[in-house]
């Protein structure tokens, strides 16, 4: 059969963008169905406010009339400002073990990034780092936490056969409230500050949600203005991010760190949505699917349904970063989850050479259970 590239335009080429995933993962127990009305806001270029800065172009392949590869290409204006490079991204990677479409998809996505001028291609980022990314090579039996992605152990090898080359990897630790320990050094540190009310812990107030996104996005793009791939979030694009939030986050556990009243730190850490999601077969929420996840969430069977939750980001100010706070953010985690009805925890994801959060978490006792890898290739 002939292999036929297409570029996504029409309604049938979005529909079949969509369904794509679950002809990859049917038979994937660990797959987490995405939820389709989420994914078609982070690519909606007229509601997204990332695309005010980022423009895409989403592909399929097809192997006669069936659909069986997507891919998106990705260039965002802000890192390459940021961060002073010509880099184009690829994202939303999906496809069936066949060399030959792989390499349609991501020649188009390489063809359209030096069209653009762009000299390297990164990823998969979807469509960003502060979204889903990388790619999952270790930690397959076991699924993903909320906002974590999941694929096809075979995606690495068609990938690395196609020219890109590992980067980056990012790690995600297992958190166990009931054994996680941590050292008297550590303790003793947390007992001083609090004692001396150098640093107080409170949780959001959801009654002054705006008021409380601003503080955290102060602190955000304040923190991590050195970290490798960090793009700075603007307001627009970070209230967007917090509605959505704002529907899964549970009060308790978004803390927020403050010195004489200054908001100076931040966890965030949500209920995995995605062991609720997992019960929404087919990724609707209409006509059914709102209730079955609503039900899930916050119906009688929460914490039965929902047992982890996800250290989705931790921020200190830079002039606040050698408090030692950011242990400190675990400790009062670790000490809310397992009381809330969340005893297991993923901390995700840590950069493999930001070696103090990686070392912290070890000290805790933390486990390392799964790998993720950014790829990039240069165009010539």
């Amino acid at each position: 059969m002939a292999w036929i590239l297409k570029p996504v335009q029409s309604k049938k080429e979005w529909s079949d963008f969509f369904d794509l995933p679950w002809s990859i993962y049917r038979n994937n127990p660990y797959w987490v169905p995405p939820l389709r009305i989420a994914v078609r806001d982070l690519l909606n270029v007229n509601q997204n406010p990332f695309f005010k800065h980022a423009s895409m172009h989403p592909v399929l392949v097809y192997r006669g009339e069936e659909c069986v590869g997507r891919v998106v290409g990705i260039i965002d204006e802000n890192h390459n400002r940021f961060h002073s490079e010509e880099a184009a991204f690829f994202g939303f990677f999906e496809a069936i073990e066949d060399f030959t479409g792989v390499s349609l998809l991501m020649d188009e996505v390489a063809r359209w990034a030096r069209s653009k001028h762009m000299k390297l291609l990164r990823g998969p980022m979807s469509p960003s780092t502060n979204h889903e990314c990388g790619l999952l090579v270790e930690g397959f039996q076991d699924s993903p936490a909320v906002m974590m992605a999941y694929n096809p152990p075979y995606y690495a090898e068609l990938l690395e056969k196609w020219g890109l080359s590992k980067v980056k990897d990012l790690y995600a630790y297992s958190l166990d409230g009931r054994k996680i320990q941590f050292s008297n050094r550590i303790l003793a540190h947390a007992q001083r500050l609090q004692k001396r009310g150098k640093v107080t812990f409170r949780s959001v107030k959801m009654s002054h949600f705006d008021q409380e996104v601003e503080k955290i996005l102060e602190v955000y793009n304040d923190a991590w203005g050195k970290n490798w791939g960090f793009v700075p979030m603007d307001p627009d694009e970070f209230r967007h991010m917090a509605k959505d939030l704002k529907f899964i986050v549970d009060p308790e556990l978004l803390l927020l760190a403050e010195v004489k009243g200054e908001t100076v730190g931040f966890a965030l850490t949500l209920p995995d949505v995605n062991q609720a999601i997992q019960k929404v077969k087919d990724g609707r929420l209409f006509p059914t699917g709102i209730f079955k996840l609503l039900w899930n969430i916050k119906g009688p069977g929460k914490k039965q349904t929902i047992h982890r939750c996800r250290v989705l980001t931790l921020g200190i100010k830079k002039a606040y970063q050698e408090y030692g706070i950011g242990p400190l953010l675990y400790t009062e985690y670790l000490r809310r989850g397992p009381a809330l009805g969340y005893p297991v925890g993923e901390a995700s994801w840590i950069l493999e050479d930001n070696r103090p959060m990686n070392k912290a978490l070890e000290l805790m006792g933390a486990e390392r259970t799964k790998v993720y890898r950014l790829y990039e290739r240069l165009l010539s």
